[in-house]
């Protein structure tokens, strides 16, 4: 993975450059020269701190998933477990199915973005996704606002969380766009499967099987 290389590269040379630092400073105190050994010690503070902090991203930046035109995340099969109930699959490549109860007559699924601006660009790093919820939601605006309401987190929680300091610290972190992907809904309906994809900017489900097919064209003319 280049980009994470890139990360690990700067932050190492940075811990490097802090070694230094703090060596220089012990030696400019043994020799007594007090002004030269607190300028050593707060350039080694600063550089361990910013390496310390790339390496930290760095472990963040691989809870993500990079993402690249358009991405397929996965599948999402319903089966009805009762009236406007279903339990819900989620089903992604190399990770275990994930099984919700949704109420509603319509699902939603949420993703966090992270793109890539100056000077973060010159690491060469592409832009990365994380699925941040799935919900169920009513197609009626009364039902939605006062019916059961079902929402799961789909984020696995890290050491840092990458997305959350980028949007609460945005001038600590130059370069790092934190956004969420456009959300997307579509209709529920016993044995519907839809496939998830992600572009840079869109997030969109696509009916798979003739069920879901049925539950969108019936959906699109009401």
């Amino acid at each position: 993975m280049p980009d994470m290389n890139a990360l690990l590269v700067v932050s190492a040379l940075l811990s490097l450059l802090a070694a230094g630092m703090l060596i220089g400073c012990v030696r400019q105190t043994r020799r007594g020269r007090l002004l030269k050994a607190s300028g050593r010690f707060a350039g080694g503070i600063s550089f361990a701190a910013l390496g310390g902090f790339g390496l930290l991203l760095g472990v963040s930046y691989l809870g993500y998933e990079r993402l690249t035109n358009e991405t397929v995340i996965g599948q999402v099969e319903f089966v009805a477990t009762g009236s406007g109930r279903y339990s819900a699959r989620l089903m992604r490549t190399e990770q275990t199915d994930r099984l919700f109860e949704l109420d509603g007559d319509e699902w939603q699924i949420d993703a966090r973005v992270i793109s890539w601006s100056a000077p973060a660009t010159i690491l060469g790093l592409e832009p990365v996704y994380e699925l941040e919820r799935i919900s169920g939601r009513y197609s009626d605006i009364d039902r939605e606002r006062n019916e059961k309401r079902t929402v799961y987190s789909l984020v696995d929680k890290g050491v840092v969380d990458l997305w959350a300091l980028a949007r609460e610290y945005p001038a600590l972190m130059p370069g790092v766009d934190a956004y969420y992907g456009t959300a997307t809904y579509v209709p529920m309906a016993d044995g519907a499967r839809y496939e998830v994809s992600l572009s840079r900017d869109a997030l969109i489900a696509r009916p798979v099987n003739e069920q879901a097919e049925r539950a969108v064209g019936a959906w699109r003319a009401d």
